[in-house]
């Protein structure tokens, strides 16, 4: 498949050993897991904890998996505060055998219209692939600009975009003024009514644990289903976010032995998660759902 057809892509998790090393026997596994579910898949993005690793290892990451030779697609996740850094990394990546780019509102700064025009112009005019711009304004600070992307529309490497501001009147805003891109839901909870207000698909954490699961969510909410998935679906997702994300997914991961430990790099710790028991139970919740729908 092209990468236009697919509806979901989970933001990996990067897994880790013992010694806090990344877990490349780990990440293999998760990935095929993705690969055996049809997903696409995003590397290096905030779940991923990217800005928590260094550059040898992000390097390293985009090379193994890369050199898994997967029959899904790979994006990866391009974001800082340093333009001059940041265009340094999709130079790397153009070297790489990657699809296409997951690129974040700069962080930290909050630009206004001009400066986010002038940071997304300057990455998607050093990319030579399909870019999906990311808006997080939780974690970011500030939202992504709509005018700078609609003066953007026409860049021939602005492929879609990823609406995590948990609005769904915003997430209409950018269908409604983007006809020509791809908008992805950004939150795992709202894609029913996302769906609605003519989602594309979805941009995962829930995946994670859930990967055949969560494609079938996908394809219940893009097919007008998506009322036969509430509650338990919206249960399923707010259990991933009664810490900070990535935490409850890698202390679940931990417990189904898909991952060796649920550690994560500072300042984020597993010893902040204190829901394991209960996101079990869902767990439970969600495989009997998939079996009954499958």
């Amino acid at each position: 498949m092209t990468i236009n057809e697919y509806a979901l892509w989970t933001a990996i998790i990067t897994p880790l050993d013992q010694d806090g090393l990344v877990d490349f026997v780990k990440l293999e596994l998760l990935l095929k897991k993705q690969e055996e579910a049809s997903n696409g898949v995003v590397i290096l993005g905030s779940t991923g904890e990217s800005l928590n690793l260094d550059l040898s290892e992000r390097k390293k990451i985009v090379e193994f998996s890369t050199d898994l030779n997967l029959s899904i697609p790979l994006l990866v996740g391009v974001g800082g505060v340093n333009l001059g850094t940041t265009l340094e990394w999709v130079k790397y990546l153009e070297g790489q055998k990657v699809q296409g780019y997951l690129m974040v509102t700069p962080l930290y700064a909050k630009p206004n219209d001009i400066g986010q025009k002038n940071w997304f112009q300057a990455l998607l005019d050093k990319a030579s692939r399909p870019c999906m711009l990311y808006n997080v304004p939780g974690r970011t600070g500030t939202p992504i600009s709509l005018k700078a992307l609609i003066e953007l529309q026409d860049h021939p490497n602005f492929w879609s975009v990823k609406e995590a501001s948990g609005s769904i009147e915003r997430f209409g805003e950018f269908v409604d003024s983007l006809p020509s891109k791809k908008v992805f839901s950004g939150d795992d909870a709202l894609l029913p009514y996302f769906a609605l207000r003519g989602a594309t698909g979805l941009v995962s954490v829930a995946a994670n644990v859930w990967p055949a699961q969560t494609h079938l969510y996908t394809k219940f909410c893009l097919t007008g289903r998506g009322s036969e998935t509430l509650p338990l679906w919206e249960k399923a997702s707010a259990s991933l976010f009664t810490a900070s994300n990535p935490i409850p997914a890698k202390a679940l991961l931990h417990a189904k032995e898909w991952i060796e430990t649920p550690f994560l790099r500072p300042p984020l710790t597993h010893e902040d998660f204190h829901e394991l028991e209960s996101i079990k139970e869902i767990d439970s919740q969600i495989d009997t759902w998939y079996k009954k729908n499958a």
